[in-house]
């Protein structure tokens, strides 16, 4: 029993020794050189060095071309588009057209049955012969006063009638004659000669398609930019990768109050007849260009309690060391990764675009770290194999790509080399979207 509590206390007193040895070892004092480890105060054991600058990212204020732009949707739709009816019924006589053909204006399209109209006008032109005959003869009887002014103010009257019965008849007869108004394409006509039309039925559109114009609608906060004159970029699904330009002729002076809208109407010059009526097209509203804008990454900006801010890295009291400041902006148009600085700082400018929560107040003295820089010289894993070594093969690897095919290389067929595109006739005369008030109807 003497012998197990012999080596009990032996291993109790082994055991605070190395607990003692080991509080030793961590608490001991360093020495005035040792860079291992920080000098400890007697006071508090906290490490009286100077504390560590918190690290930020920062950008440079730049200038940059913004375009102040929204975008909407639309629908395309002729200048000028009719659906032709006819004014009075009758039977369809002659077609004087074909599906799709170009028209002018006046043109006789339709032409009715007409035999009882001329008869009418012919009935119409006999009265009115007789009419002036006796009006005629009136005249000299009373002149040698055979008969009384009261017959010759009876003829007179009767020939003002006859004058505008044969006026009734001809204007008959011209109804009878459907005439295109205005110059334009025809769609597909729905009548056959023989037909018996009711008077206000379809018979064949027409499409002036010189011109089309894009009809689109903007929020109302942009009614105080949009104007006539302005441009507008679209496309259409139908034509992909082909841009078009459309002009702004007009703006809808009302307000849709179920969408808050305000509709706005474009003109595109289509006289190469690549754009249909009723294409969904895709607008790009240009409202204007500002060729020097200051811009910031959107990263800079801290909105807070309802104004905007940055902080702004500037040369401290001491050399070599920068400072932050904050700085009220006011901001303008937002890119894509961009926002536009209206107000508050300059071309040149610092500012920090991460770390923002390490910066408690004003005059932080702050480390600036690029991002863009590797953070050791060491190569990384994929530049093991450039080197000298190296250069010959990668040289020999690129000769092929930059230069011709090998002279033993099958040359390649025909089918392979890509088409040219065939480019498209120069437009003459004057635009149509520009042709006054008498181009929109």
């Amino acid at each position: 029993m003497a012998y197990k509590k012999k080596y009990a206390v032996m291993a109790l007193v082994g055991i605070c020794a190395a607990s003692g040895a080991a509080w030793w070892i961590q608490n001991k004092p360093a020495a005035p050189g040792d860079p291992s480890k920080p000098a400890v105060s007697a006071g508090t054991g906290a490490a009286s060095g100077p504390a560590k600058a918190p690290s930020v990212e920062v950008a440079k204020v730049e200038t940059m071309t913004l375009v102040d732009e929204t975008q909407a949707v639309g629908s395309l739709r002729s200048r000028q588009g009719v659906m032709m009816r006819p004014e009075v019924g009758g039977r369809v006589k002659q077609i004087f057209f074909n599906d799709g053909q170009r028209v002018r204006k006046g043109q006789v399209m339709v032409q009715f049955e007409d035999q009882l109209q001329a008869a009418q006008v012919s009935q119409a032109k006999a009265e009115l012969s007789i009419a002036e005959a006796n009006h005629k003869r009136n005249q000299e009887l009373v002149m040698q006063n055979f008969i009384s002014k009261r017959s010759l103010d009876e003829s007179g009257a009767a020939l003002e009638v006859a004058r505008a019965k044969l006026a009734l008849a001809d204007a008959t007869l011209q109804r009878l004659k459907v005439l295109a108004p205005f110059d334009g394409i025809t769609g597909l006509r729905q009548i056959n000669v023989g037909d018996y039309l009711k008077d206000g039925i379809d018979m064949v559109n027409i499409e002036d398609m010189d011109a089309v114009l894009v009809d689109f609608r903007l929020p109302e906060r942009f009614q105080a930019k949009i104007r006539a004159g302005q441009k507008a970029q679209l496309t259409v699904d139908a034509l992909p990768g082909r841009p078009f330009t459309a002009v702004v002729q007009a703006v809808d002076p009302l307000i849709d109050a179920n969408g808050r809208s305000v509709g706005v109407r474009g003109c595109i010059d289509n006289r190469q007849q690549q754009l249909r009526p009723g294409m969904f097209a895709r607008v790009n509203a240009v409202f204007g260009t500002r060729d020097k804008a200051l811009v910031v990454p959107e990263e800079a900006i801290v909105p807070q309690g309802g104004r905007t801010f940055v902080v702004k890295i500037v040369p401290g009291d001491t050399p070599d060391t920068l400072v932050t400041q904050r700085v009220v902006v006011k901001v303008g148009l937002r890119q894509p990764g961009k926002v536009e600085i209206l107000e508050g700082l300059s071309e040149g400018d610092s500012v920090v675009t991460a770390g923002h929560q390490r910066l408690q107040k004003d005059g932080t003295t702050v480390r600036v770290v690029d991002m863009s820089r590797p953070a050791s010289g060491k190569p990384g894993p994929n530049s093991a194999n450039v080197g000298p070594a190296s250069a010959p093969a990668a040289a020999a690897s690129a000769a092929p790509a930059s230069g011709s095919a090998p002279s033993g290389a099958p040359a390649a067929p025909a089918s392979a080399v890509p088409a040219v595109k065939p480019v498209a006739k120069p437009l003459t005369g004057p635009n149509p979207c520009l042709r006054g008030a008498d181009a929109t109807r």
